[in-house]
């Protein structure tokens, strides 16, 4: 009996280890601003001028966001930004959740991400987010979810903001995750 007490104990480390550590995603990863899911930073560029700094954020936005989107998705620049220094476009990405020999778990993701460029620094804005999940081979027959409908803390996060939900939760994550490495794409062209 006291054999079987000490597997069980010494497992249940291991087991919350294999769990994963969702305490980043939790209660406060997505923002949201009067009730729309709004992820915005603000990245320095001392020394930089306006233009310089916004070479720097559209070239990122072209190359890296809509230049490898992927063919017949949505992905446009909405306003270049030239006349104002502000930068909109809007993305639709692929979401891999799961992908194996017979089976892709994947949704579209769709966002604007606005930039707004002055002096020594760039204000990034990433909102409307959606998905468009479980669509047949042709695309068509998804649902649709507002990210608000979906990842905020009160769709995604049980009641005492400890576990998120596994259906949405896998959602949150890959968004949290996604969000962070725009910044820091953005944040690296700035160097």
């Amino acid at each position: 009996m006291k054999r079987i007490l000490l597997a069980i104990l010494f497992s249940l480390p291991m087991m919350a280890f294999a769990k994963g550590d969702d305490t980043k995603y939790l209660l406060g990863a997505v923002p949201e601003v009067d009730g729309i899911i709004t992820f915005q930073t603000t990245i320095n560029a001392p020394g930089k001028s306006q233009a310089q700094v916004y070479q720097a954020i559209s070239s990122y936005i072209q190359k890296e966001l809509v230049g490898n989107a992927i063919e017949g998705l949505r992905t446009r620049i909405i306003s270049d930004g030239k006349e104002d220094g502000t930068i909109v476009a809007r993305i639709e990405e692929y979401m891999i959740f799961k992908k194996k020999a017979l089976n892709l778990d994947r949704t579209r993701f769709r966002y604007q991400l606005t930039a707004k460029t002055s002096n020594g620094k760039a204000d990034l804005v990433l909102t409307q987010v959606s998905y468009y999940y479980n669509e047949d081979m042709n695309g068509e027959n998804g649902v649709t979810y507002k990210g608000e409908e979906w990842i905020s803390d009160k769709e995604a996060v049980n009641k005492k903001g400890t576990a998120l939900y596994p259906r949405s939760g896998k959602f949150r994550r890959k968004t949290v995750d996604r969000v962070e490495a725009i910044f820091q794409g953005a944040e690296n062209a700035l160097k």
